[in-house]
């Protein structure tokens, strides 16, 4: 699916709130400044998030407990090694009563769990981006509309 600017990113995520459910693990690949917090934002919008969505550079976990199931926004950048997830208690937010959104999951592989919907953000220009759904595991299929926006 592509995307044309950053507030069609957004609603592409508000469209794909609506499908998501409580224990949802989304991995966000893209490079920096692809678009996956933009994205993240309208998952949050979709889900009823009312606070800002701030992208969590130097936070690993910003938790949004508003909506109509909880939005769990990773970032795992600056991680240095799986045991800080660990100590943080990861493990009671993935695959929980929320919607888990990770960016950057290449950085502790291991805490990948094995079910999760892989979503590829690539930059086409400056401001098209191409947003790819991939089922890993025994996740759903997801089938998004195209968004004229």
């Amino acid at each position: 699916m592509r995307s044309n600017s950053p507030a069609q990113t957004r609603a592409i995520g508000q469209q794909l709130a609506e499908m998501l459910q409580a224990g949802d693990v989304l991995l966000m690949l893209g490079d920096l400044g692809a678009g996956k917090s933009e994205l993240t934002r309208g998952i949050a919008k979709g889900l009823g998030v009312t606070a800002t969505v701030a992208s969590p550079s130097f936070t690993i976990l910003n938790v949004y407990d508003e909506g109509r199931v909880p939005l769990y926004h990773f970032d795992w950048y600056r991680l240095n090694d799986v045991e800080e997830l660990y100590e943080m208690g990861m493990d009671e937010y993935l695959g929980s009563d929320g919607v888990a959104v990770v960016e950057w999951p290449s950085q502790c592989p291991e805490a990948i769990p094995e079910s999760y919907l892989e979503v590829k953000i690539t930059p086409i220009s400056e401001t098209e981006r191409e947003i790819t759904l991939t089922p890993c595991g025994d996740f759903r299929t997801m089938t998004l509309e195209a968004n004229d926006e």
